[in-house]
């Protein structure tokens, strides 16, 4: 039978583009949308989930292997983008970035864990960010919850691997999707201490993701993961520079290090 799929956060952006691929290798693909029924041009059906809910993520579940009677590989794929002075940005936003990006992970990989022991086999792919490898400017929050999500893998992958359960990570650089668009930004306050160097980073990072790479990309190096019958702990799928940012995280000196990212940013 052909191996099945479920992409959390499967309706737009990367998650529908890795959709779309596997779909076309073949394999049978389930979507989740917070509003499936909104969407209307999904080759691959799509299940209502929202990643805050634990009780939406248990019924998609379960109405995936009911449909199916398997479930090989999941991706987390959903999440949100949120940016601001850490300082500003209010407590309730950054608690739903992390039910989002962290907290919603950890629940999807709780529901499907134990069929994909009942099978002794499976592959749960976490979709984090080359931002989660680095503290940066005005994306702390961000940073932090797909940081969490890295580690946490880390320490899963040596808890299941008896199973016969592969997990890993994919950290996209940036990518042209609607994240900028659907992510919290904390407003620039006019006469804010942080209002000229926070409005000037929000602009770069606008750009950034405006003229960034093709998510085909990620669906190819989703693929080629899933082909491997042992994939490496991390993976990173992006511009050049964005993936050497990392290496030079690693043999600089931290101050070095900061000093490099705040001349990038122009802080």
């Amino acid at each position: 039978m052909n191996k099945v799929v479920l992409i959390t956060g499967g309706s737009s952006g990367i998650g529908k583009s890795i959709g779309e691929f596997l779909h076309h290798k073949g394999f049978v693909v389930y979507g989740t949308s917070r509003n499936p029924e909104r969407i209307l041009n999904s080759v691959f059906p799509l299940m209502a989930m929202d990643v805050r809910d634990a009780a939406t993520i248990h019924l998609a579940v379960a109405k995936v292997i009911a449909i199916s009677g398997q479930l090989d590989i999941v991706i987390n794929n959903a999440g949100v983008g949120i940016t601001g002075p850490l300082e500003e940005i209010p407590m309730e936003e950054i608690k739903n970035n992390f039910e989002t990006n962290f907290f919603g992970p950890i629940e999807v990989i709780k529901a499907v864990l134990p069929q994909m022991r009942l099978q002794k086999s499976g592959v749960i792919i976490n979709i984090t960010s080359i931002a989660g490898y680095m503290g940066l400017p005005y994306r702390s929050v961000y940073s932090a919850s797909k940081g969490a999500l890295e580690l946490i893998t880390e320490s899963l992958r040596m808890e299941v691997k008896s199973f016969g359960i592969q997990i890993t990570n994919v950290a996209p650089g940036d990518f042209a999707t609607n994240i900028a668009a659907g992510r919290f930004h904390a407003p620039v306050i006019t006469g804010s201490a942080y209002e000229q160097p926070y409005g000037n980073t929000l602009h770069k990072m606008d750009n950034h993701v405006d003229s960034g790479s093709n998510p085909n990309e990620m669906a190819t190096a989703i693929y080629s993961i899933i082909q491997n019958p042992n994939p490496k702990i991390h993976y990173k799928v992006g511009a050049f520079m964005q993936k050497f940012s990392i290496v030079l995280k690693r043999i600089l000196p931290d101050k070095v290090y900061e000093k490099m990212l705040m001349n990038h940013y122009k802080l």
